[in-house]
Formats: structure tokens, sequence, C-alpha cells
């Protein structure tokens, strides 16, 4: 895409069209990233034993823990390009890019390096038990100790080249990275292959985020004269401005994926106390319900640096009009798949694995879970908007209200009140109050925009 193009996009392009044009291949990319996520869950299911499939439940939460490092320099260093390149600024975008670069890499390893030095603790801390530790302890091997470098770096690089609208690009380098993971799993999975188990799955993994590296360095070279992100140390510098800029936004969404954290392992550890059978039966469904969670994070993302360009530029009413179509288109997405979740519930639990007892342990969790959709895809993008406009302290207060204050308090309630059954609903009772906030404060916002806008023009 050539620079003229890119500003067209981002000004000129009618809104449909630029949504579509910047959320389509980012979506497609988390279609293939679901699959992939469920690919896991799928064919260690297939050895139809309970343990192997509670091993990648367990290490879930770890591997969650990677977004708060991609948030912190994905998340903060792409909204900050995308403002910069707002006021068109394209030696900043370049110098962000290559900050964000390295420290990504720095804080990876120390990820990594942390994960094997206090392995036995994590172990116990994830919930992993006498009959499930060496299992969660082979996924985790490859997954984390091994693989917390090239998962945490592809995700980083995507969000850098998406921010200069190159959306198709960093779908490209994702999905690579994820096909080749599906194509491995079922060989080292499965007993007519390498008959690793879930060691197998986290090898698949580990292999697939280094070739989406791969991808995105390869890419980088051929692109160096046409793009404005750039990894040449000759530009890395810890600046003050940009390093706080960064965080500015990081550091909020950081903190909200480590609530997540903290919240899924609290969630395990309360089903963990019901035998492996019931952490299996919850981790399937939170893996059936993150394909429409995936789908809108997949689309905001895409359009977050629309919103942050716009907003840098001045351009409020572009601004506006972006969030509420993408709200709407939401929205209506939603309601189908809410539907299908709550009829097809057994079916698509029994896919994963056909035990009775899971199915309907995971079909209850899952109809409780998926009925926080239409609330969350308000969440999801009010979040979103605060992050691209570098409105970091509202993007933390809502994480907060959303774990803290909603979420964690109600695990405990309703699992004292509904032991074990109530565990689902928490998330739900969150989303419901989170998104009420949600809509009154994005209100107050485009009304204080279009304001300070009237004012200049008098």
């Amino acid at each position: 895409m050539k620079n003229q193009d890119k500003t067209e996009l981002f000004e000129i392009t009618p809104i449909p069209k630029a949504v579509r044009l910047m959320a389509v291949p980012t979506i497609i990319s988390s279609l293939i990233t679901i699959i992939y996520n469920l690919a896991d869950t799928y064919f260690v299911g297939m050895l139809n034993d309970p343990i192997q499939n509670a091993a990648v439940t367990l290490v879930a939460p770890l591997m969650l823990a990677f977004n708060a490092v991609n948030n912190l320099f994905g998340v903060g260093t792409s909204s900050m390009m995308s403002r910069a390149m707002g006021r068109h600024d394209y030696q900043t975008v370049k110098r962000c890019s290559a900050m964000g670069f390295y420290c990504t890499v720095f804080a990876a390893a120390l990820f990594s390096g942390a994960s094997i030095l206090f392995r036995t603790g994590l172990l116990q801390m994830l919930g992993a038990e006498e009959s499930t530790v060496a299992a969660t302890n082979g996924y985790m091997q490859w997954t984390v100790c091994c693989g917390a470098v090239p998962a945490i770096l592809n995700v980083v690089m995507a969000y850098m080249v998406r921010s200069e609208g190159a959306t198709l690009h960093a779908s490209i380098g994702t999905i690579s990275g994820c096909v080749l993971n599906m194509i491995l799993d079922p060989i080292f999975i499965l007993p007519w292959g390498l008959d690793l188990g879930a060691a197998g799955a986290g090898l698949a993994t580990f292999l697939g985020n280094t070739a989406a590296c791969v991808y995105f360095f390869v890419l980088l070279f051929v692109r160096r004269e046409k793009t404005y992100v750039c990894i040449s140390p000759k530009l890395f510098s810890l600046d003050k401005g940009i390093f706080l800029g960064i965080c500015g936004v990081g550091i909020p969404a950081c903190i909200q994926n480590l609530l997540n954290v903290t919240s899924m392992t609290l969630l395990n550890n309360f089903s963990a106390s019901f035998g492996s059978d019931v952490v299996a039966s919850m981790g399937i469904a939170q893996k059936v319900n993150m394909v429409p969670l995936n789908l809108f994070f997949g689309m905001f993302q895409g359009i977050l640096p629309l919103i942050g360009y716009t907003y840098a530029s001045g351009n409020y009413r572009r601004m506006k009009d972006t969030v509420i179509y993408s709200m709407k288109l939401g929205i209506c997405s939603v309601a189908v798949i809410l539907a299908s979740y709550l009829v097809f519930a057994d079916s698509l639990i029994r896919m994963f694995m056909d035990n009775e007892v899971i199915v309907a342990y995971g079909s209850h969790f899952l109809r409780g879970m998926c009925l926080q959709l239409p609330f969350m895809c308000v969440d999801f993008l009010a979040v979103g908007v605060f992050q691209s406009t570098g409105m970091g302290s509202k993007a933390l207060i809502f994480a907060i209200l959303r774990k803290i204050v909603f979420e964690i308090p109600a695990l405990f309630l309703l699992n004292r009140i509904f032991p074990l059954y109530g565990l689902p609903y928490a998330q739900v009772t969150s989303e419901v109050l989170l998104s009420i906030i949600a809509a009154a404060v994005l209100i107050r916002l485009f009304r204080h925009m279009e304001g300070e806008q009237k004012t200049e023009m008098d």
C-alpha cells in the first residue's frame, strides 16, 4: 500500500468501506486463530483423556498472561503510531516501532526465564494436582518456557504492521503460524503420530509462532522502503516522551490482561476442586465461547488505527460515525451467535469430547458464559476507543471495574450460593454492569468532543 493510499483510507474512504478494509482481514485472522486455539483442545480431546485436556486448560492463564506484554507494547505502540500518523509525524512512527520491538523482545525473554525458574510454584498456582502435573508441565514447557518470545513477538509485530493500515499483511503473518500449528497438531498429539499428547500440542504451538515471526521479519525487510514500521537498532533509544506515550496506553491494557489471568486462575481453581472432569468441561466451554469474543476482538482491533488516526487529526465526526457503525455491526452479529450457542450447546461440546459427563457440565457452562456476548460487544468497543485515543486512564478504570469490582467478587458469591453451577455467570454479571457504564461514558465523550469542535469553529 502506497503512502497516499494509506492517507486516503484513513481520511476519505467511506466509513463502511474503510471499516471493511481494516476489519475483514483482522476478522479472518481471528477466525483462523480461533480454529488454531480450538485445535489443541480438539486433537487433545480425541485422546479421550480428561487429564490431557485439563493440562491445556490449566496452562491457559499463563498463555493469557502473554497478552499483558502484547498489550503493553502492542496496543501501546500501535496506538501511538496511528496517532502520530494522524499528525503526519512519520519519524515518531518509526521510533515508536523500534522501541516497541526491542522492549517486547526483552520483556518476553524475562517472562520465559521466570517461568523456568519458578516452574514448580507456577504449576501449583495454576491448579495442577498429582494426576495432572506431568501433562501440564509438558504443555507448559513448549508454550511458555520455550515459546514465550515467539508467541508474544509475532502478536506485537502484527499490531505495528496493522497500525499503518496494512491489516492484510498483519493477518497473513498471524494466519501462517496458525495454519502450521494446525497441520502439526495431529502429527504431534495423536497415537498414529508422535503420540506426545498435550506436550505435542505445545510443541506445535511453539513452531507455529516461530514461523509467524519469520514472516514478519521477511515482510519488513522486503518492504523496508515502503513502510514506517522500523526495527533498526539505529532508531532504538529510550526516548522519555515516546516511552511514556507507549506506557500511558500500554500499562492499563497490560493490567487489564493481568486481571484477566487472575480471574481465570480463580475460575480454574474453583473448578479443580470439583475434579478433572469439571476442569476439562470448563476449558472446552471457555474455548468455544472464545470464538465470538475473538471475532469481536478482531473487528475492533482492525478499526482501532482508523479511530486513533481520525482522533489525532481532529476529524471527530468521522471517528464517531466509525464507532457507531462498528457497534451496530457487532451487535447484529452477536444475536445470531448467541441463539446458536443456546440451542446447540450440547452438540458443540460433544465435538471436542464425546463423554456424557463432560457434555453435561460443558453445555451448562457454555450456555451461562455466552449470555455475556452482547454486553461484551459494547465493552470491547469502549475500551478500544480509550486505547486508540490515548485515554489510558479510562481503560484502566474499566479494567478495575470489570475484574476487581464486579467479576472476582461475583465468582466467590455465585459459587457460594450455587456451588459450581454459578461460576459461568460471574462474567455475565460483570459485563452487564460494565456495558451500562460504557454506553454512558461513550455518549459523554462524543458530546465533549463535538462541543470542543464547535468552540474551535466559532
